[in-house]
């Protein structure tokens, strides 16, 4: 096969690459990607496992990286080890308490 030939103003094409910001999710496409109905994971937000923000009635609801990540640990606690949906949300404020003090443990040692 030749190559194709392109007309000699089509050889230098000038390509603007932009900086690539933190993928972000609607509703939809984050229930999808979690493997879960969206009203289950609008109702997650309604308890507050994902933040006080997206507990807010009526805002628009954007997921990223790390509340997918979130959404498929929740998912495998109540499917895979039969934790009810009330009680993630003492084990999700259980990981937030866990995280934050290993965060202040290392900056403490960072000194």
């Amino acid at each position: 096969m030749s190559e194709p030939e392109f007309p000699a103003e089509h050889s230098l094409m000038m390509v603007h690459v932009g900086e690539a910001g933190p993928a972000t999710y609607s509703l939809a496409v984050a229930a999808g990607l979690a493997g879960l109905h969206p009203e289950m994971l609008r109702y997650y937000c309604q308890l507050g496992l994902l933040g006080a923000a997206r507990a807010e009635p009526d805002i628009e609801l954007i997921f990223d990286d790390d509340a997918l990540f979130e959404l498929r640990r929740f998912e495998h606690y109540r499917r895979h080890q039969g934790v009810n949906r009330k009680t993630l949300r003492l084990i999700c404020s259980l990981w937030r308490e866990v995280e934050r003090l290993q965060t202040e443990v290392r900056f403490l040692r960072g000194r």
